[in-house]
């Protein structure tokens, strides 16, 4: 049995809401006014968590030279990789201005370091969980450190291989946390049906024992049901205040309305799960009482009858005897007049029947 794991006041794990978390990411712009609206209306959407990127842009791009062509309120866009991070740049500030926002709002914070000094800002901040970028899932340092925190934490997985999970799962459990979660990913934005990959999440839990996910970079909520059916506690979305947004992330993220239709979806499916116990269902009494058949007279039968297995047929309302139960009546004698179609019970015998 994989554990639950606990998330300010959210348990996740199996027969539990899945967690809905609106990716922000760098779709503040770097202005926290437009930050906070966002955790706003990720909040009203209904989603349980909003994530950030408190990055430092030299830990992992230096290279002024290197650029990033993207698409950008309907136009193709090239800049320095530099340049461009560096203007969505967070630090412990607004990391506690977001944080405080968020309670507020009623949602959970929390967010994407890049180094430990990141990593010490959200535990300062009070942030109840980590996430791992799949950027930075072969960076053991800093997963080794995120699990020394004790926090729960998630890994992503775009572009990984087994035995890139698998140590980083490992450096991370060796610190002798186990609050993991390992999401299914693609890096690939968006990302097309058949690269989603939704067996993938299965084997992850599986081979690693843990609590899995999907890291959706899909449009639509197609894959997210699909998550949630299979087994998903923690479904992420990119999320935008509106797609026409200069930046690279805002065209392919869902709106509020998009992230609403998401949550409501994923509710859906949850609900849809249901009772793996092979019995009839309370909401089917009514079709079961009028629409399944029962043993019932083929044709006008005097009292006195004995029956025969051709003076039965197998008619409407349902609440007699069933189908399967024909056989047993052969023989029985009628103590009164039954029409034409009419239901065989157990009143309609000289003897009481024991079926």
């Amino acid at each position: 049995m994989i554990k639950d794991i606990k998330i300010a006041d959210r348990i996740i794990g199996a027969g539990k809401p899945v967690f809905i978390v609106a990716e922000v990411g760098i779709n503040h712009n770097g202005d926290m006014v437009l930050a906070k609206e966002a955790i706003e209306a990720a909040a009203q959407a209904g989603a349980d968590s909003v994530k950030f990127q408190n990055y430092r842009t030299e830990d992992f791009v230096a290279d002024k030279s290197l650029t990033f062509t993207y698409k950008s309120q309907g136009k193709e866009v090239t800049e320095s990789q530099y340049d461009m991070f560096k203007r969505y740049e967070i630090g412990a500030e607004e990391i506690a201005l977001l944080k405080e926002h968020c309670d507020k709002c009623g949602i959970i914070f929390h967010s994407t370091p890049t180094n430990e000094e990141g990593l010490n800002d959200l535990v300062k901040a009070g942030a109840p969980v980590l996430k791992n970028g799949s950027d930075y899932l072969s960076h053991v340092k800093l997963v080794k450190a995120m699990g020394k925190t004790g926090l729960p934490t998630v890994l992503s997985t775009g572009m990984a291989t087994v035995t890139d999970i698998d140590e980083s799962a490992s450096v991370f459990r060796a610190t002798g946390n186990d609050n993991l979660i390992i999401l299914q990913c693609t890096s690939n934005y968006p990302t097309a049906p058949e690269d989603v990959h939704l067996a993938k999440m299965v084997t992850i839990g599986r081979t690693f024992g843990c609590q899995v996910g999907l890291s959706d970079h899909t449009q639509g909520s197609v894959a997210a049901i699909g998550a949630t059916l299979l087994g998903a506690c923690w479904i992420e979305k990119h999320f935008t205040l509106d797609k026409n947004l200069a930046g690279p992330d805002h065209w392919f993220s869902s709106n509020p309305a998009e992230m609403a239709q998401l949550v409501q979806d994923v509710r859906a499916a949850e609900k849809m799960m249901g009772n793996p116990a092979l019995v009839s269902e309370s909401a089917e009494d009514y079709s079961k009482n009028n629409y399944r058949l029962s043993c019932a007279a083929k044709t006008d039968l005097k009292k006195g009858h004995v029956i025969r297995a051709e003076d039965i047929d197998f008619q409407r309302p349902g609440n007699g005897l069933r189908p399967s139960q024909a056989s047993l009546l052969v023989g029985r004698v009628l103590k009164t007049d039954v029409e034409r179609a009419k239901v065989l019970t157990l009143d309609v015998f000289e003897k009481r029947i024991k079926l």
